[in-house]
């Protein structure tokens, strides 16, 4: 009798529907790698899309198979990905191509139950859009965002969005001095593929250091939107935007290197929108 009883238990456990696993890691990098392989090869019906999913391009509303899927040609060898295994977010900086020129692409899927429901891309295909372009700078992925912290380095989430947002309060406040941004020595800030600041920068006296670099005056109308958090390889992700000259706002997907307490680089696509056209996403603070 005990074994006919064991026998009926796993019976009914083979009826018991066992809830999915949520999409991890390795299933966020796919859906990148899929949506990319899908939008050069002009193939938009491949990918797993909610009935409802949401498109953005350039922050207007989009359709699936619209706008970019209709220029874009090749990959080039540049993607840094941004994963959010907590909240379902697979982000990337990516260059491609469209029609043989060079295309800066920004790209956050939102994922759940497997389906893609929010497509975000936001395109620079010029130093006229993005105020710096230097396609030489962005060959490969960089050292410093490739590194993978060891478990004992890491941060734990909240200590890694307060250290990254000490960063916009020091544009706000214009100088990382006063906020006391956590600066490695070697910390440097690459946007749109030039060094801005660090060790390495050159441009104008003062930039080697980008703590005490002089980022004067303040942005008092700078909005701020946390994107993702790759707890794993210490990534905080950020879009942020300020007015810059008549009628232009400059949006910055800024990627932050957090651990050990300290930010070690910054990352940024960046381009210039209209004042008013904000992000088409959640309202900025």
């Amino acid at each position: 009798m005990r074994i006919l009883s064991l026998l009926l238990s796993f019976s009914l456990l083979s009826f018991i529907a066992i809830p999915a696993q949520a999409c991890d890691r390795a299933c966020l990098q796919g859906h990148i790698t899929e949506f990319l392989y899908a939008l050069v090869e002009k193939d938009p019906q491949s990918l797993p899309v909610a009935t409802d999913v949401r498109i953005t391009e350039n922050s207007e509303e989009a359709e699936l198979g619209q706008g970019l899927w209709r220029t874009a040609t090749r990959l080039r060898g540049y993607r840094q990905d941004f994963i959010d295994e907590a909240e379902g977010v697979a982000g990337a900086h990516v260059i491609l191509e469209e029609q043989g020129a060079p295309t800066l692409l920004v790209l956050r899927l939102k994922i759940e139950n497997e389906l893609i429901t929010e497509i975000e891309n936001v395109t620079t295909r010029s130093r006229t859009e993005g105020v710096i372009f230097n396609i030489d700078g962005l060959n490969a992925p960089s050292r410093g965002m490739q590194y993978v912290p060891r478990p004992e380095q890491l941060d734990t989430r909240e200590e890694m969005i307060r250290i990254a947002s000490l960063y916009p309060a020091g544009l706000k406040t214009g100088s990382f001095v006063e906020v006391d941004l956590p600066y490695t020595e070697d910390a440097y800030r690459l946007e749109n593929g030039n060094i801005m600041a660090g060790p390495d920068c050159v441009l104008f006296e003062g930039c080697d250091n980008i703590k005490t670099q002089d980022i004067s005056p303040g942005r008092t109308t700078l909005d701020k939107r946390l994107v993702a958090v790759d707890e794993r390889m210490g990534i905080v992700w950020f879009r942020l935007s300020w007015e810059r000259g008549t009628n232009q706002r400059l949006v910055v997907w800024e990627a932050f290197k957090v651990y050990d307490g300290q930010m070690h680089a910054v990352e940024a696509f960046m381009k210039l929108d209209p004042e008013d056209l904000g992000s088409g996403w959640d309202r900025e603070s």
